[in-house]
């Protein structure tokens, strides 16, 4: 492969942590920056980010920083639900690129929005690019991950699997969409009124599974409970007195014949040290053989998130067009130049 000219939109932690990574590696070049935050637009990308200048220039139109470049892949990652970002996707296919996003819910957009997922596949077929949706979670931890495992097992009863994460390093909008802060009454009308959302991705992580499985679920549960503290737990951002909510409690069930057969957990939480909780990754496999997976403390997040989406790269721009979720493709792994 001849070097990757790449665009670059969303420019946040993720964003920024993405065009580091990058910098890192050879064969590919950043070609364009398009941010949102308007402290940032109209400055150069390099001294935003710390890393000194480069002669790209943030802007905040989309149309002319995708028009007449000679880039082929855009690097998405402004948002988290498929509704706020069609447009964004639909814009860069239609401009003739490829498109690696964070967004959870394009995991496995198709639970989402069908609709949404079967013309963003279409226009993709049609202009000849390939867009996937992928990250920690969901992307690795509680979906391939767990597909991976099952590759050695002759028969699966029943999964299990859990992610203990610690919230501490997140900033305001994470804290309010996990409830942190909260008391258990604000937390319960928060869950109603859908401004606690919790996990983003578990229905994406479970259908992947299932359908990686070939398993037919009859329904799919989700429960969200208040972790709530006895202790003072304090973060850069938010102080959190006992009785008060430190993080949500996110669970889903799919079931086949009244049967749980896959649950997934994520407790996130902030300082979980705080009282004597670990952080971690688990994963349980009812099967034969039986397998039992423990990653202590858990993969960073951001590092993970940051990585999936760049060590894609070379798989997604060999791949046929087209929508995609991890089950089309080889599973991504660490590279340090384009081939």
């Amino acid at each position: 492969m001849q070097q990757l000219n790449i665009v670059l939109w969303g420019l946040g932690a993720m964003g920024s942590g993405i065009f580091k990574l990058l910098s890192e590696r050879r064969g590919v070049r950043i070609t364009g920056a398009i941010g949102r935050n308007p402290a940032k637009i109209g400055k150069d990308l390099g001294e935003v980010v710390g890393l000194g200048q480069t002669g790209i220039i943030i802007t905040d139109n989309a149309h002319s920083a995708l028009a007449g470049g000679d880039a082929k892949l855009v690097m998405h990652s402004t948002g988290s639900f498929f509704k706020d970002i069609y447009h964004e996707l639909l814009q860069a296919v239609r401009a003739g690129y490829n498109v690696i996003t964070i967004a959870e819910e394009m995991a496995e957009p198709w639970s989402a929005d069908k609709k949404m997922a079967d013309d963003l596949d279409r226009e993709a077929k049609k202009r000849g690019v390939s867009v996937i949706g992928t990250g920690i979670n969901p992307g690795f931890v509680l979906d391939a991950l767990i597909i991976a495992l099952s590759g050695v097992c002759f028969k699966i009863n029943k999964i299990e699997a859990k992610r203990v994460n610690d919230l501490s390093p997140f900033g305001h909008t994470v804290m309010s969409t996990q409830g942190v802060g909260t008391t258990p009454e604000e937390f319960k009308l928060g869950i109603n009124e859908g401004t606690i959302v919790g996990h983003i991705g578990f229905t994406q992580s479970i259908k992947l599974i299932s359908k990686a499985l070939g398993w037919e679920l009859d329904e799919i549960i989700e429960e969200k409970e208040p972790i709530i503290t006895s202790t003072v737990r304090e973060t850069a951002y938010i102080r959190v007195e006992p009785g008060m909510v430190a993080g949500c409690n996110h669970s889903v069930y799919g079931f086949i014949e009244n049967e749980a057969v896959i649950i997934l957990k994520h407790p996130q939480q902030i300082c979980p040290d705080n009282e004597g909780i670990s952080t971690g990754d688990y994963i349980y496999i009812d099967g034969t053989p039986p397998l039992n997976l423990s990653i202590e403390p858990e993969i960073p997040g951001g590092i993970g998130t940051i990585a999936m989406a760049v060590n894609i790269i070379p798989i997604l721009m060999a791949s046929s067009p087209g929508l995609k979720t991890m089950l089309d493709l080889s599973y991504p792994s660490s590279w340090n130049k384009l081939e």
